[in-house]
């Protein structure tokens, strides 16, 4: 079981023998990397299903992009993007994660069938979100989190990123479980491209061991990011390829939290990133 490989596993899922795969279903217009491609519920459940054909073991759903400087939605208009395509999915057996920063919206995600709550801000946007979750029983994904989109570029300070984001962290996790979440249902993320830089990203991804010496199971969602149109963009001052066309990237990312024991990578592109976690997996089990 994944527990064997130090990955952890997570109370209320599945548990896989290798990182898992969880692929992304924006149900937005302004997504950074897809927005408007499944914006219709029947779009968004077949783009859903076609990612679990590729590989995906979960799929996260969300309905309010979080880009750089993307404005909210209401909760209204975000609860008639997700929940419809949430009980969609999971009437079709997939298991389903919902992206929102929302305590109304976690809960009537969870009552159509989402078994994880994604929340970007740690539980820090809406107050009502910890309480929410822990009445459902549902896991809960702990992000690293320093505020909304609009101005989150402005906050990307730091004199030890890999040592503040870890003791952010630690005292994001004490506040969560003091609220009545189950350690055993924490899932922690560093939060890359979320008030970081690209260097910041890339020394996340280069310490992910201190991350995981927090005892929770790790999610590493590097897909199409900006910090890898940095890296490929090459000589200063070249422009770096659109989000599209950085799905080899993504995967390589992929390869290498996998490798450093991620429990499970964060992709819109699945089908690379699933390769790229057998191998890995593959490549540990061959030591």
């Amino acid at each position: 079981m994944s527990t064997l490989h130090g990955r952890g596993s997570v109370e209320g899922l599945p548990e896989w023998d290798r990182c898992a795969v969880m692929g992304v279903v924006n149900v937005t217009p302004d997504s950074f990397s897809d927005g408007g491609r499944w914006f219709d519920t029947s779009t968004a459940v077949k783009h859903g299903l076609d990612l679990v054909a590729e590989g995906a073991d979960l799929v996260d759903v969300g309905g309010e992009s979080t880009r750089p400087g993307a404005s909210r939605v209401d909760e209204a208009e975000e609860l008639r993007r997700v929940v419809p395509v949430v009980r969609g999915l999971a009437a079709e057996g997939v298991t389903v994660s919902v992206d929102t920063m929302r305590a109304r919206v976690a809960e009537q995600a969870v009552a159509a069938g989402a078994v994880l709550v994604n929340d970007v801000s740690g539980g820090l946007a809406d107050p009502a979100m910890i309480p929410a979750v822990a009445a459902t029983g549902a896991p809960f994904v702990v992000m690293h989190w320093r505020g909304f989109s609009q101005d989150m570029n402005s906050r990307a300070v730091y004199a030890d990123v890999v040592g503040e984001v870890v003791a952010e962290l630690r005292a994001r996790m004490e506040a969560v479980i003091e609220g009545g979440i189950a350690p055993e249902r924490l899932v922690i993320d560093p939060g890359l491209g979320f008030a970081k830089q690209a260097q910041h990203d890339l020394a996340l991804v280069a310490h992910l061991a201190e991350l995981r010496a927090l005892g929770r199971p790790v999610l590493v969602a590097a897909s199409r990011k900006r910090f890898l149109g940095h890296v490929l963009a090459g000589p200063e001052g070249a422009a770096p390829p659109p989000a599209r066309e950085r799905d080899a990237a993504t995967a390589a990312v992929s390869a290498i939290a996998a490798h450093e024991g991620a429990w499970a990578v964060r992709v819109h592109e699945v089908r690379a990133t699933a390769d790229a976690v057998r191998v890995a997996r593959a490549v540990e089990g061959a030591r």
